[in-house]
């Protein structure tokens, strides 16, 4: 799995998110129990912050451009 893709998926699950919150809300105002949706929304939760924690890996493993130097650049 490419760095990308778990970008990718972690926007998906967080409008995801963003929907699954926006349901709880009406389920609120309906005055219908939560549990089991704030349930899936703790789960949703988890594996975005699983996902982030391999992009982390995932971009520690990319070479690292070089910095403060120049190419042809003066030696003081």
């Amino acid at each position: 799995m490419g760095i990308e893709h778990v970008r990718s998926e972690i926007e998906h699950m967080r409008v995801q998110v963003s929907r699954q919150r926006k349901e709880i809300l009406q389920l609120q105002r309906a005055g219908i129990s939560t549990a089991a949706a704030e349930l899936l929304l703790l789960r949703m939760l988890t594996k975005i912050d699983q996902l982030c924690t391999a992009r982390d890996k995932l971009k520690r493993e990319l070479p690292q451009p070089m910095k403060g130097r120049v190419l042809g650049g003066r030696q003081w």
